[in-house]
């Protein structure tokens, strides 16, 4: 056994791998990307049985194809001499779907044990699975298990370990109409069987017909000829009879006669075929899905009350934010106060500089502390999000959507990284690296940023709540609508761009294929695990880009051509933003004060609430003294309510934070692209707030 056991989980998306991943690492999880490429890696280390385990969770995937990025990181992953045995986590209440997979995984060659999860939905629906006749199909390990249940997890574990350096000890035992009946690799088949030249029930699980297998033996022969290291030939073989680019121009074989076409979807047809064999001896009372699943699908995927029942679900989700954030949110306000008295008390009477003083209580402690104490707000955010997400209504969200975007020349499935951009605007546009076409890509990474992500929230909460104190709610809601309107009217502009029919070819294309999984309950280990990952970057957001912003800030504000200097108006704070007030006029936002905060806000959107309690000098800008006091200086500026709703359309809209453009250009590979993208929202930014102001200013004129 060897010292350290690589385990890597592979799995379709939905299936509950990263919920089986979490049950055994925990939060102990180090997340980075793939070398080279733009995909999540997640590893995890624990102890069994005296033993060390590295755990990689695998991006999920339908096939090993290649069709998107994700596929082609875990084949290669799988095909490296790193991952000691897989684990094949498959949905058991949709086995036969999740089984394609498994047989592509068990041709590759290396020990596979299959982890049927979610067992518990399956007993639930009063269907059984046959575990001793199913592993006798595939020739592989096969473990009830219950992610959310955390039922079966050390008898999973313990088979891995077993099979490691052991692919396939588990006998063969097939039944075929045609006569042939193998039990080991020691039996020769019965008269009627297979015409082939060796045993090939009794050495593979998947068997094709014998023009296909005939041609894999052929290959087989030469490349063992060619190449007579070659891990597993079979494989390669079958690969080159689909056409695989990679393993082609890998392994050129002149065999005009053998590769004379691509038999890819003949492989696809017969393996589905024996799936159906499969799922035929070892499902008793099958069901497509459950009947409350389809009652649910029924209405929340209705081609017209679907859309409209999302924008009431994410209302709710506002309305849970505001009201529960906002009461959480006071006993923060009385910690920072708290915080806040006390260094002041402590500087001044160990008679500290008063610059250093106005450095650490109105630099970093008016900045960062007014910032955390959001915190509430951000963490039923994320609670909600995830709640939706690992219930499974997040897939049922870009199948609605699936139509809409193909009359914007893009498939549902480009509303994906839409939908995460709720969260967070990094990981969402690395999201589109799913999407197939390259000008698909390009587009959704243009529009996401038009998805308020979570860091926009603060401004909504502050701005809202000032300015809308009785419909501080709907205000900020109004901005996700907002952004996804802009979002939808950009594609849309987009497309009618394009020529000559480019983009119905785009929409034939990226037809969507989605997985709709069971509804089911949440597990609440995987909204731990995901709301903490939330809320550790959140808070070392605080600590490093809000801390260091909120410096350059008060510097910038408290020093200007002749040095230090108490009057914020002559410091190169103002200086720049009253050099840029003309351009920001026109949308109702031309103070300098506020131009600065924007600037700022590239950062992070966060700074721009932690630049304005800089700015005003407020401590604790979000308690009620706090937002009357800033409210106050602003209405004395001639800021009301229309100003507040261009600068929340315009904080909405505008060039994204720093970490959202290094994204991009990593994504597009382009500095031209990513600087043309930041052009493009800022001008989008101007435009839609533009518009906004003017028309608030009906309803509230300047005083």
């Amino acid at each position: 056994m060897p010292r350290e056991i690589t385990i890597g989980f592979a799995g379709n998306p939905n299936c509950g791998k990263t919920t089986l991943f979490n049950a055994y690492t925990g939060a102990n999880l180090k997340v980075a990307n793939w070398p080279g490429v733009t995909v999540e890696k997640k590893e995890g280390r624990f102890k069994f049985h005296n033993s060390d385990y590295r755990l990689v969770d695998l991006p999920g995937a339908y096939s090993l194809t290649c069709y998107t990025m994700e596929e082609q990181v875990t084949r290669q992953y799988i095909l490296s001499n790193e991952v000691d045995v897989i684990i094949d986590v498959a949905d058991a209440s949709a086995l036969q779907r999740n089984l394609y997979l498994t047989l592509q995984l068990i041709e590759l060659g290396k020990p596979v044990i299959l982890a049927l999860n979610m067992m518990d939905i399956v007993e639930k629906r009063g269907m059984e699975i046959d575990t001793h006749r199913l592993p006798e199909m595939l020739g592989i390990p096969v473990i009830p298990v219950s992610a959310r249940r955390k039922t079966g997890l050390d008898i999973l574990m313990h088979a891995a370990a077993h099979h490691v350096g052991r692919p396939a000890d588990t006998p063969l035992i097939h039944h075929h109409g045609n006569g042939a009946v193998t039990k080991s690799t020691r039996e020769a088949p019965r008269p009627g069987g297979s015409r082939h030249r060796h045993q090939h029930h009794a050495e593979y699980a998947m068997v094709y017909s014998d023009r296909i297998e005939d041609k894999i033996d052929l290959l087989m022969d030469s490349l063992a000829t060619r190449w007579p290291n070659l891990p597993n030939p079979r494989w390669h073989a079958i690969k080159m009879l689909e056409g695989d680019r990679e393993v082609l121009e890998k392994y050129p074989l002149d065999l005009p006669e053998v590769l004379d076409r691509s038999y890819e979807q003949d492989i696809i047809n017969e393996k589905y075929d024996f799936i159906d064999e499969i799922i035929q001896e070892v499902m008793v009372n099958k069901e497509e899905k459950s009947a409350v699943t389809d009652r649910a699908d029924g209405l929340l995927t209705h081609q017209v009350w679907g859309l409209p029942i999302f924008l009431l679900i994410m209302a709710a989700v506002f309305f849970l934010t505001f009201t529960v954030g906002d009461w959480l949110k006071e006993y923060f306000q009385l910690g920072l106060d708290w915080f806040s008295a006390g260094t002041l008390a402590w500087l001044e009477e160990t008679e500290v500089a008063p610059m250093l003083v106005s450095l650490i209580v109105d630099g970093i402690i008016t900045g960062v502390g007014g910032i955390l104490t959001f915190l509430p707000n951000i963490i039923i955010l994320f609670l909600a999000l995830a709640f939706l997400e690992d219930s499974g209504y997040m897939s049922r969200v870009a199948y609605v959507m699936d139509g809409l975007m193909g009359r914007l020349g893009l498939s549902g499935r480009a509303f994906i990284p839409m939908i995460l951009g709720f969260g967070c605007s990094v990981p969402a546009i690395m999201a589109s690296r799913a999407l197939e076409n390259q000008q698909d890509r390009y587009k959704t990474i243009l529009i996401t940023p038009f998805m308020s992500c979570s860091a926009r929230l603060p401004i909504y909460v502050l701005f809202s709540q000032m300015f809308f104190p009785q419909h501080a709610m709907l205000a900020a809601y109004s901005m996700y609508v907002l952004g996804m309107l802009v979002a939808v009217a950009a594609a849309f502009i987009m497309r009618l761009m394009e020529r000559g029919g480019k983009s119905a070819n785009a929409k034939s294309m990226n037809a969507l294929l989605i997985e709709l999984p069971e509804y089911k309950a949440p597990s609440a280990h995987t909204i731990f695990i995901y709301v903490w990952e939330k809320v550790k970057d959140y808070l070392t957001r605080a600590g490093t880009i809000i801390f260091v912003s909120s410096i350059i800030m008060w510097v910038l504000l408290n020093f200007g051509p002749q040095g230090y200097s108490m009057d914020m108006s002559n410091t190169f704070g103002s200086l720049l933003g009253r050099w840029l007030v003309p351009f920001f006029g026109p949308v109702g936002l031309g103070y300098w004060q506020i131009v600065v905060a924007l600037i700022a806000g590239i950062s992070a959107k966060e700074v721009v609430v932690s630049s304005c309690a800089v700015l005003f000098s407020v401590n604790n800008v979000n308690s009620a003294a706090g937002m009357a006091s800033l409210s106050a200086i602003l209405s004395g500026m001639g800021f009301g309510p229309a100003n507040a709703l261009a600068l929340m359309t315009f904080s909405l809209l505008y060039i994204p934070c720093a970490a959202t453009l290094a994204t991009m250009k990593k994504e597009t590979g382009s500095w031209r692209w990513t600087v043309f993208a930041g052009a493009f929202q800022i001008a989008t930014a101007w435009v839609v707030s533009f518009l906004v102001y003017h028309l608030a200013l009906l309803f509230w004129p300047t005083i």
